[in-house]
């Protein structure tokens, strides 16, 4: 089965994403993509849904409620489950990252910027950074050189400008929908190199952001994030007339890499058309 790269961007809402989606929204309209509507899980903060991404569980379930917790990742993983399957992973990410899967404890931006050939933690080859404005460009760089470099079965992307500049000036500034759309288009300039070397390609966020740069509760501007699909294994289109629940995004990375789903996840992958369950 296929290899996946999983791109994260961080705080990216859905309105947002398809007012900026560019060439991603092209390949929806023309048939060799799709596209959903997802309707995130609550606290809607960032490292209790880094948990809910990777493990396909709510935060009542997996046990990170915000984002002061500091310590591993407690459940099945994306990156454990691979492991288990003797699949490789790697990951372009910020530093919570490496604390949920790579060791816990506080990051040392000194010492845990690279983490090449890991065999403590579950990311077998890893970029991190510690800065929220840490260049998006330098980001998808990192995360390509860690794909042609060590040809991971999984790998995770995950940038943090559009959530860095939603913080500074709120979901409706240029500033906000600017970083948007230079990371999408950034995901563009990569994808097709990604999709001809054999990867599935999944590109979502873990939150929105309201008008007033906060992101944590129930509001659709909070809650509503976009997922592109690139894979012949999932059927294109538009299915943006209805929300789908980001728990059904873990598995729908297993079956694309050809895993088995982790405990507690939706069998099968749930709402998303063309997957075999």
């Amino acid at each position: 089965m296929s290899k996946v790269i999983f791109v994260m961007v961080d705080a990216l809402g859905y309105e947002t994403a398809w007012a900026r989606c560019g060439y991603l929204g092209h390949l929806a309209e023309v048939g060799k993509g799709a596209v959903y509507r997802v309707r995130g899980e609550l606290p809607a903060q960032s490292r209790p849904m880094y948990e809910t991404l990777m493990t396909g569980l709510p935060a009542g379930v997996h046990g990170i409620c915000t984002n002061d917790y500091t310590g591993a990742s407690k459940s099945e993983s994306l990156f454990s489950l691979a492991r288990r399957h003797k699949k490789t992973t790697a990951a372009a990410a910020y530093k919570w990252i490496a604390e949920l899967y790579n060791g816990g404890g506080a990051f040392n931006p000194v010492t845990g910027r690279y983490q090449l050939g890991n065999q403590a933690g579950l990311i077998d080859n890893g970029i991190f950074y510690s800065v929220d404005d840490y260049p998006d460009s330098h980001l998808y760089a990192d995360g390509d050189y860690l794909r042609r470099a060590f040809r991971p079965d999984f790998l995770l992307i995950h940038p943090m400008n559009v959530d860095d500049q939603g913080h500074r000036h709120g979901r409706d500034s240029r500033e906000y929908q600017h970083a948007a759309e230079v990371s999408l288009c950034w995901v563009s300039q990569y994808l097709d190199e990604w999709r001809r070397d054999g990867y599935d390609v999944i590109v979502t966020a873990d939150h929105g952001m309201d008008g007033l740069g906060i992101h944590y509760g129930d509001t659709p501007s909070q809650r509503e994030v976009p997922l592109f699909i690139f894979s012949g294994q999932v059927e294109p289109g538009n299915f943006t007339d209805h929300t789908v629940s980001q728990l059904h995004i873990a598995p729908l990375a297993c079956a694309l890499l050809g895993i088995e789903a982790g405990k507690g996840m939706l069998r099968p992958a749930g709402e998303i058309r063309g997957l075999v369950p």
